[in-house]
């Protein structure tokens, strides 16, 4: 077999220092979580919470469920960390299943609790399988959600964005419209869907230049820690799974810690490429568990500072 220069490269490269030896720690990161439905799962998230916390993430966000399922659990869970720990507190708000006079009353309850980045989402159906249809006298889409806050008070917002096209776009040209209509009406960054190949967020970064937005975009990362269920939301959003990530967690349902390695070993890997094609943001869908999203970031060169995490017991 021949290999090419840039092979050659590489493989020196990879032999002469250990992969992440010339990681400088110089990178942000944020964790989202989602609300505890049971009081397991709650000690569960708050001992996350003050594992991660030390790391001084620029913020961790609350996920909201379809229709506003869980709208009182996600607002009592930011409303909690904005109060007791020092890690600014970003709420999920989404235009499903709500008025504008529903929603406006809810970013007004978290403005009044010292909440202040929302992000912005569209939101899916409440019924898995259904179209999305906007709710008569709702904000119409996350730009017209954006543009609504906006006139509320100044929060920070952040909005999604899909590398790999959300599902109900026709193409990616429309999908990059769809972002750009976002940043215009007052979005602050993007964060992307997860993605499992360092290429599909690099074409996507030069798609969005191309298209003469400036907004930052920051990758979400989804360790995989049950390959099953990262194969079914992989499956609902349009991000392709790489057969050989199937056979690498192939035989392992039984070896939770095995798994886990496996894991950290590749969502490390996909930051490290990251780092190297210049991310310096990382987002972390953290599925409530810290100890992933610690071990990448550690091995990203983040270590914990002795000021930060007054987070709750």
């Amino acid at each position: 077999m021949t290999l090419s220069i840039n092979q050659l490269e590489e493989a020196r490269h990879a032999l002469e220092a250990p992969l992440f030896a010339d990681v400088a720690g110089d990178i942000d990161v944020s964790f989202e979580f989602f609300p505890p439905k049971t009081e397991a799962m709650d000690a569960t998230l708050w001992q996350s919470i003050a594992t991660l916390a030390p790391l001084g993430p620029r913020f961790v966000s609350v996920t909201y469920g379809a229709g506003g399922t869980t709208r009182e659990r996600t607002h009592a869970t930011v409303a909690r960390i904005a109060r007791e720990t020092n890690v600014p507190a970003a709420a999920h708000l989404t235009c499903v299943e709500a008025t504008r006079d529903e929603i406006d009353a809810v970013a007004e309850e978290y403005w009044a609790a010292g909440v202040r980045h929302i992000v912005a989402l569209r939101g899916d159906p409440p019924r898995a399988g259904e179209r999305y249809a906007a709710h008569p006298g709702g904000y119409e889409n996350a730009a017209a959600l954006v543009e609504g806050l906006r006139r509320l008070h100044p929060f920070e917002i952040s909005v999604a964005c899909y590398p790999e096209c959300h599902p109900d776009s026709n193409d990616a040209v429309a999908d990059l419209d769809n972002l750009k209509r976002k940043i215009d009406a007052g979005a602050t960054r993007a964060i992307s869907q997860f993605f499992f190949s360092p290429d599909v967020f690099f074409r996507y970064r030069d798609a969005v230049a191309a298209a003469g937005l400036d907004a930052e975009i920051v990758p979400g990362v989804m360790p995989v820690s049950n390959f099953a269920a990262v194969q079914r939301m992989s499956a609902m959003c349009g991000t392709e799974v790489p057969a050989w990530m199937g056979r690498l967690f192939n035989g392992l349902d039984d070896l939770p810690a095995a798994r886990q390695l496996v894991s950290a070993t590749l969502a490390a890997e996909l930051c490290r490429k990251l780092y190297a094609g210049g991310v310096k943001q990382f987002h972390f869908y953290t599925l409530n568990r810290a100890e992933l999203s610690f071990a990448i970031c550690h091995l990203l060169g983040v270590r914990a500072q002795a000021d930060e995490g007054r987070a709750a017991a």
